[in-house]
């Protein structure tokens, strides 16, 4: 599998669901010698541009206001980032938000935009990941997201190492309503 390394562009939800995913993560990490990550949904992934990280969380900081997405289920796969995830409704702001991304860093990747925030990386088996879907209780009827970070990071992430080589290039917050 071509491995590389690219920017991924993050959602990071506003207090107190960020607390309250920090807390399961964490949890999950320690029980399943998981490493341990920021809640975040991932909006776009894109190629390592001079620059274009930068242009596209300016953009996004200035035109776009904070974000409130619906969880719609919990759910598992076989996918080492997605375990176990919250899924959330599509929405046309986030949909839009993507599109100016990608036109800012002059980006021409395929990222499908599948709105979710991974619980827990890990490879495990199925009825493992079945039990803990079925368990997992999200008390949000909405969760608002208000920063964009833009992080490097190598694609596709695949173990705890990976995870662990994240670095933040750049974080802003979008403009309050």
């Amino acid at each position: 599998m071509n491995r590389r390394t690219v920017i991924a562009y993050w959602l990071i939800p506003t207090e107190p669901a960020y607390s309250s995913f920090q807390k399961i993560i964490n949890d999950f990490a320690g029980r399943y010698d998981a490493p341990v990550f920021e809640p975040h949904v991932t909006i776009h992934v894109g190629p390592v541009h001079a620059g274009a990280a930068s242009r596209a969380l300016r953009h996004a900081a200035h035109e776009y206001t904070r974000i409130t997405l619906e969880p719609t289920r919990i759910d598992q796969s076989e996918e080492f980032v997605k375990a176990l995830f919250v899924e959330f409704a599509m929405t046309a702001e986030l949909r839009q938000l993507n599109e100016a991304i990608r036109n800012a860093g002059n980006d021409s990747s395929q990222y499908e935009l599948k709105p979710h925030l991974s619980l827990l990386y890990k490879k495990m088996p199925t009825e493992t990941r079945r039990g803990l879907a079925a368990c997992v209780q999200v008390s949000f009827r909405n969760v608002a997201f208000s920063v964009i970070k833009a992080v490097r990071c190598i694609s596709p992430t695949q173990c705890r190492r990976d995870v662990e080589a994240w670095r933040i290039v750049e974080a802003l917050s979008l403009r309050d309503r």
